[in-house]
């Protein structure tokens, strides 16, 4: 077990402490029935009640996966609970899930099929921590987020944990934008829409100076600026405007052919749905 456990070992209330066995005790009948499949059938028939529109039908068998450790069945309640999302929202059940995934697969190869998942799952706790569940023992903790983000960044290579750790570079009063600008510039290169964007306006800010940076802030904003879909990513079109009216015409060429030849050389990265 990775040292990280220890960060994961964090206080409960008494109800997040009991919903392994609440949920073992609610669903008797479905382990009954369930109890000659895998924790894999499991799952498989979880999901595709999931998408069949039977949320409550799929909760059977995810649950059921979930308490025979399935990480994915587990990821998948998180996410379900954490959204709302066929069931009531409650933020502690969803963070047991994380967490237990957290605690349980830290230490998988970053090559694993499931890696993603566990690195999502270390994510969503570093973002309970950012902002604390109300009522609960889960209080806001900055650096407990970032060592989390941190590990899920540096050990899976998560772009999203990436993202997150160049944030709080920024906006952490000791700000260092030169560590922002390093995990920025990793999630960016691998396609994260809103890494791209804050990357972009970090780097055409002036602060770091020099017209190589100011073109390069401008690429990666014109490759965002290009990505962008509804009303809640205008600011990316806004700070690509606003950075290219401040541009001279040489980087402004510059930058639009770095953009062009960057997208024409990651199709696979932009092929999902953006950010």
């Amino acid at each position: 077990m990775c040292a990280l456990a220890v960060l994961l070992a964090a206080p409960v209330s008494a109800s997040a402490q009991e919903t392994a066995a609440e949920a073992a005790a609610k669903l008797s009948g479905a382990v009954r029935d369930n109890a000659d499949i895998s924790p894999g059938e499991a799952l498989r028939n979880g999901t595709r009640f999931y998408y069949a529109g039977e949320k409550e039908r799929a909760l059977d068998s995810l649950r059921f996966a979930a308490e025979q450790g399935h990480p994915l069945a587990a990821w998948k309640l998180g996410r379900m609970y954490s959204r709302g999302d066929g069931v009531k929202e409650d933020d502690i059940k969803a963070f047991e899930y994380f967490r237990q995934i957290a605690s349980n697969y830290a230490d998988d190869s970053p090559s694993s099929p499931r890696a993603p998942f566990i690195a999502s799952a270390f994510v969503e706790l570093g973002s309970y921590y950012l902002t604390g569940i109300h009522d609960s023992a889960i209080q806001p903790n900055v650096t407990r987020a970032r060592e989390i983000f941190t590990y899920a960044a540096s050990y899976f290579g998560d772009a999203d944990a990436q993202y997150h750790l160049g944030m709080l570079y920024l906006e952490e009063p000791d700000r260092n934008p030169h560590m922002a600008a390093r995990w920025l510039k990793l999630a960016a290169q691998k396609g994260h829409l809103h890494a791209q964007a804050r990357l972009g306006e970090l780097l055409s800010n002036g602060e770091f100076g020099g017209s190589d940076n100011r073109t390069a802030g401008l690429m990666w904003l014109t490759v965002a600026q290009r990505r962008v879909a509804g009303h809640e990513n205008m600011w990316i079109t806004e700070a690509q405007e606003r950075s290219f009216g401040l541009a001279s015409e040489k980087v402004r060429r510059r930058a639009t052919t770095l953009a062009d030849n960057w997208l024409a050389k990651n199709p696979s990265l932009i092929a999902g749905k953006a950010e």
